[in-house]
């Protein structure tokens, strides 16, 4: 299960090979989102996104013989990145299964660390991930559902509360809610009071549905510029984590996204991938609403951006 102690094992076991990545104060961004900002730098992260952290920590705990047929992952990039990471770390072929539409820098960057990508509708992933592994008798690492991923992205909320212990709210992306299950289990296990707040995008709203029907509910996910977060059912693992711990869930338009990646980009001077800047677009859009004395810790899981994208967002007007 999910502790705030396998959290703290994940963090001793990810030391050598992770970047504690900075807390850092975006003061020019208070009066515009109406409290004092910080944001979590994880898309300054190696693989600059996250997801190394919780690919990794199940890796590491795999047994060679485990291993030995190599490790297949289903994922929209960034994982894949994580899990091609430490395949070749650990001196193992993977194979990552993801979206024929994703951003050719996730593609490139997953080939680059010698991975093998098989492209398929989004839908499908996860079956034909589940394919390949009975047919190669292969390890699968889940992208979110899985207590171990789950601690090693806890990790990022142990930083947290390290760098910041005085943080009133932690907000945070949401896909199938490995991200936000560790991250709010470290940061409520550390000091209760802090309040989560988990962001999707309205159109693929998951949590948002499976919250009221009180289960975990498959929906129909429209295509959203928040690639990373495009997940239709929340985990079975997760989802009960996020109802105990969360406090809010915020659905947010892309128009409100794409307006936070271009606020970021131009004055914070940060590049965050629109699954990252989806928590501020939360505030933007009005979804979310802070005192101006509240310390927020803004989760930015990933700076992977499709540059023909962030092109047009800060194009447009």
């Amino acid at each position: 299960m999910l502790s705030l102690q396998t959290i703290k094992e994940a963090q001793e076991r990810l030391r050598p090979y992770v970047f504690r990545t900075p807390v850092i104060r975006l003061e020019n961004l208070d009066e515009i989102l109406g409290c004092q900002v910080y944001v979590k730098a994880e898309n300054m992260q190696r693989i600059n996104a996250f997801k190394i952290r919780g690919a990794l920590n199940k890796a590491l705990q795999l047994a060679p013989e485990t291993l030995k047929n190599g490790i297949v992952t289903a994922s929209s990039g960034n994982h894949g990145r994580g899990v091609a990471f430490a395949g070749k770390l650990l001196g193992v072929p993977v194979t990552v299964v993801m979206p024929e539409h994703a951003p050719q820098v996730k593609k490139d960057a997953i080939r680059a660390l010698g991975a093998k990508i098989v492209l398929c509708e989004k839908s499908q992933r996860f079956a034909i991930a589940d394919r390949i592994v009975q047919e190669q008798k292969s390890c699968f690492i889940h992208p979110f559902d899985d207590y171990d991923v789950m601690a090693g992205q806890g990790t990022a909320g142990l930083e947290i509360m390290e760098q910041l212990p005085e943080v009133d709210t932690v907000v945070v992306p949401m896909g199938g809610g490995g991200l936000i299950s560790g991250v709010a289990t470290a940061v409520k296990e550390t000091k209760p009071s802090v309040k989560i707040v988990g962001c999707e995008p309205a159109l693929c709203n998951r949590f948002t549905v499976s919250l009221a029907a009180g289960t975990p509910t498959l929906i129909k996910a429209g295509d959203t510029i928040a690639d990373g977060t495009a997940t239709a059912k929340p985990g079975e693992k997760t989802f009960p984590i996020v109802q105990k711990r969360v406090d809010q869930v915020a659905e947010v338009d892309d128009a409100f996204i794409a307006k936070a990646v271009k606020l970021l980009l131009l004055s914070g001077k940060i590049l965050a991938e629109p699954s990252s800047a989806m928590t501020l677009g939360a505030v933007l859009q009005g979804k979310v609403h802070f005192r101006r004395e509240d310390r927020v810790v803004f989760f930015l899981s990933g700076g992977n951006a499709d540059f023909a994208l962030i092109d047009k967002i800060c194009e447009a007007k």
